[in-house]
């Protein structure tokens, strides 16, 4: 055979060989030829001994190719592993046998393959597309070799009720089939198209390379032909046996998913994960179909084979403990009495001598309640729609998108979801369009219950989930938008059976919650809460800020205004968009506060900015209610010390608070406005070490502990030894009992947060004064990394917003890493009318006010907007910020950034 010149490939892996075969495709005798890309001989010339078999069989219409990462991997003296990736007979460079083989054939083929190698265990197998049946077949049929299973984009079940996806019905289609797939190298070139990004020319024409001509592409069109798609096609027994058969594999399961794909999408992981739930999991957004050129899929593999131990079956050494770490202590963690459920103070309310009270109000845009819940309403109600829940099938594990306004409604569907150990799906409308959608699907809730706006959004993006309507809509309304029923439907059946009010306590360990973060720093990413998780959250915020029984909360974010209930506490959500928490004015929360004579409120920064710029709108009346109110909460991002100080001139009386934290630890550390002032006066007058370069958020809150890894040079943070020394710069960690339990379907990246055993890793940067307080320093993500020196951007962005005439700040770094140079842009007020260049003057200020914090600033940029997350209007996206100067200082047109 001619050695091979194929990118990425090592000649001396191809190689053929002779197998006889067994299949009910041959006549008995037959001998077949296969190629196969495998670097076990050279392993053994190296002296390497593998620690076990990757089984790789690809789908179509590619061929062994594909695995050629993995082959390389593998080849690493560090972590060597044989990699066996076959052409299927066929396809790739392997014999063109002349017959039409069916699943059931290509299992029996690959198992006459690999006993022909002798193949020994351990083995793990590796498949995409329709070569993840085939490996999966294989894999049942040989328990005595397997080790374990991974999956890239594949399908082994037609979910009911989905349709064939539209690229396959029309390569099945009588009209196209032929001519697409075998008569043209059309197939291929479609499926090729998928990659993100392009495939390069010369990879391309590798794929098309063994396909050249039609007699060499009947296997392509066979492949098509064989997916079966009813119960009365030929290979649909042998695949249901396969789907069924997954169920029973205990072996550890790696799932590695493009959601981008057009064939197998999302549902068909859904059905994966259901066949296999203790598989890990990890989606990479953006990327589609060609999974493994659209990714690097042999780094997290090969990182999975050794974090699972998969070659001595699973099992993690004993020395894996975590070690014992320093830490700044908050409270004791434990609650006397054990674990409460999140609802135990809604319940005791109810049955007490408040159950008449007000528990839950909604505001109009024209100031008055337009709606209210007792607690004994609230309970009834809760009680009445579980009931209803149930008997139509919603379950506990059961996932449950919920895409309702705060308020009485959202309240009432999400306790009755917990009360079911069904799974509540918490992705808001602030993560935009794009973003919503991308969250949604990620979820593949089973369930989506939304108003009107939501449940169009559903039938226009094809989101999944069974779809419930918060009110009764008209039968052709119904039918348009896909509803079964409605809240309100379920309600009234639930009440008519007689709700039961008493609950089984939930499994405190069982998922409970998957809360999305703001996307403000790459997609956003659902986080998985456990009960145990979000009473640890309720109990933290009750002892940390003294929010019981009997408080009166204004929620201008959703998250408390849902936490309410839980703490006790009386809830009214202002008339504002909470998708946008600009939009909250200083009437609206005014008109709140009076409606239930708040005691706490809680807003965004962005919430803030507008009450005082809106706050002449207030009268008297609301005046007073605002003066009664004793505590405010406002996080998200940093709050300057400026805003806060006119905050309190509105709320006279009210203790203000910064809490730290973030979707996954909520909060983490608190900090008062007169704490801050105090730590500033001490950076100022630098009588305390490490006061100062950053955002300082105070001590750990109830329960939590708080160190950082040191940063390295090249901006990352590296390190196993989490320390707590004042002065020292480093990616901020955090232990709790209300630390998020993994990010959902996000495997590779919830083992990063948690490479320090204990501990989950932030991505936040800061350090510790010699007061044990923390300093905020801005993201390891946004660290430039200048020559000689690693530059964090927050202390040089809040020096420079104290300048008249800059509203916003914002450093970010242009060039290669560890050449950067530090480039600030800053949103002017007035704004600017164009963005580019700031004038001299402007750009002298600015450079001289870096300079105080120690950064030394390249170029000064002028924006009339920063751009920021829609959730919190306040998260400043830096990497964007980036790519936009690098091109404005490379002499590009400034646009908008």
């Amino acid at each position: 055979m001619v050695t091979p010149q194929w990118p990425g490939v090592d000649p001396e892996w191809s190689r053929t060989i002779a197998v006889g075969s067994t299949s009910g495709a041959d006549p008995h005798g037959t001998v077949r030829r296969w190629h196969l890309l495998d670097n076990g001989d050279q392993l053994a010339r190296r002296g390497l001994a593998p620690a076990g078999t990757l089984l790789c069989v690809h789908g179509n219409p590619t061929w062994s190719y594909l695995w050629r990462t993995l082959l390389a991997a593998g080849s690493d003296p560090a972590h060597p592993w044989r990699v066996v990736a076959v052409d299927q007979l066929d396809m790739g460079y392997s014999e063109r046998t002349g017959t039409f083989r069916r699943l059931a054939d290509r299992i029996t083929d690959l198992g006459d393959l690999t006993d022909a190698l002798e193949l020994a265990g351990p083995v793990v197998t590796v498949g995409h597309d329709w070569g993840g049946a085939v490996s999966l077949g294989w894999a049942l049929a040989h328990p005595e070799l397997l080790a374990g299973v991974v999956l890239t984009n594949t399908a082994v079940h037609q979910p009911s009720g989905a349709g064939v996806p539209p690229a396959l019905r029309l390569a099945l289609h009588p009209a196209v089939h032929r001519w697409g797939t075998t008569t043209s190298d059309a197939f291929l070139r479609v499926t090729h198209a998928l990659a993100r990004p392009a495939l390069p020319a010369e990879v391309r024409r590798t794929y098309l390379a063994p396909y050249r001509g039609a007699g060499r592409r009947a296997g392509v069109g066979n492949f098509v032909a064989d997916i079966p798609l009813d119960a009365s096609h030929p290979s649909f027994a042998a695949l249901n046996g396969v789907a069924e058969g997954v169920r029973d594999l205990q072996v550890p399961a790696l799932m590695l998913w493009g959601p981008k794909d057009p064939i197998f999408s999302d549902r068909y992981l859904k059905d994966l994960v259901g066949r296999l739930p203790h598989a890990d999991v990890h989606r990479f957004e953006g990327a589609g179909h060609l999974l493994a050129e659209d990714r690097d899929i042999a780094a997290p593999i090969f990182r999975w084979l050794a974090e699972r131990d998969v070659a001595r079956g699973g099992e993690r050494p004993a020395s894996d403990a975590p070690p014992a770490a320093p830490h700044r202590e908050g409270a004791p963690e434990q609650e006397p009495g054990g674990f409460r459920p999140l609802w135990a103070a809604l319940g005791e309310h109810a049955a007490g001598p408040a159950g008449d009270d007000l528990a839950v109000a909604e505001m109009s845009p024209e100031g008055a309640v337009s709606r209210s819940l007792s607690w004994k309403q609230l309970d009834r109600s809760i009680a009445e729609l579980a009931a209803g829940l149930r008997e139509a099938g919603v379950h506990g594990g059961s996932r449950v998108s919920l895409m309702v306004p705060p308020g009485a409604d959202l309240t009432v569907a999400l306790y009755a979801c917990l009360r079911l150990g069904a799974v509540v799906v918490v992705a808001d409308a602030g993560l935009g369009t794009r973003g919503l959608s991308r969250a949604v699907k990620g979820a593949a809730p089973d369930v989506l219950i939304g108003i009107d706006r939501a449940l169009a959004a559903a039938t226009a993006l094809g989101w999944p989930g069974r779809r419930i309507s918060v009110r009764d809509l008209p039968a052709g309304r119904r039918r348009v938008l896909g509803v079964e029923t409605s809240l309100a439907a379920l309600a009234r059946r639930g009440a008519a059976l007689g709700a039961d009010p008493e609950w089984p306590a939930p499994d405190p360990a069982a998922p409970a919650a998957v809360l999305f973060t703001s996307g403000s720093t790459g997609p956003a990413k659902g986080v998985v809460y456990t009960h145990r998780q979000l009473a640890a959250m309720r109990d933290t915020v009750a002892r940390t800020f003294g929010i019981h029984s009997g408080a009166r909360l204004v929620a201008g974010f959703a998250p408390f205004a849902l936490l309410g209930p839980a703490l006790g506490a009386v809830s009214v959500t202002p008339a504002m968009d909470v998708t946008a928490p600009r939009t909250l004015t200083a009437r609206a929360l005014a008109d709140a506060a009076a409606a239930i004579d708040a005691t706490v409120v809680f807003a965004s920064p962005a919430a803030l900015r507008n009450v005082l710029a809106t706050r002449d709108g207030v009268d008297a009346a609301g005046r007073q209610a605002l003066e009664r109110v004793d505590m405010l909460l406002s996080a998200g991002a940093p709050v300057p010390e400026p805003l806060l100080a006119q905050v309190q001139q509105l709320l006279p009386r009210a203790s203000l608070h910064t809490p730290y934290g973030m979707t996954e630890a909520l909060p983490v550390t608190d900090i008062s406005l007169e704490g801050i002032r105090a730590a500033d006066a001490d950076a100022a007058a630098g009588t305390v070490a490490g006061a100062g370069n950053g955002v300082c958020v105070g001590l750990p809150v109830h329960g939590a502990r708080v160190a950082v890894v040191p940063l390295a040079a090249d901006g990352t943070a590296p390190g196993s030894d989490p320390v707590t020394a004042a002065g020292v710069t480093g990616e901020i960690l955090v232990s709790a009992p209300h630390v998020k339990d993994a990010y959902d379907r996000l495997w590779l990246t919830q083992l990063e947060s948690s490479s320090l055993p204990g501990w989950h890793r932030t991505g936040d940067v800061g350090h510790f004064d010699a007061a044990g307080r923390l300093w905020v320093e801005g993201r390891l993500a946004h660290v430039v990394t200048a020559p000689e020196a690693v530059v964090t951007p927050v202390g040089a962005e809040q020096a420079m917003e104290r300048l008249d005439g800059v509203r916003l700040a914002a450093v970010a770094g242009v060039g290669p890493a560890g050449t950067q140079a530090v480039v600030a842009v800053v949103e002017t007020a007035p704004p600017a009318r164009r963005a580019g260049p700031a004038a001299p003057q402007l750009a002298g200020r600015v450079r001289a006010a870096a300079r105080t914090a120690g950064v030394p600033v390249s170029a000064v940029l002028a924006v009339p907007a920063l751009p920021v997350d829609i959730r919190h209007n306040a998260k400043i996206d830096r990497t964007r910020l980036s790519r936009w100067a690098a091109r404005v200082l490379a002499g590009g047109r400034p646009g908008t950034p």
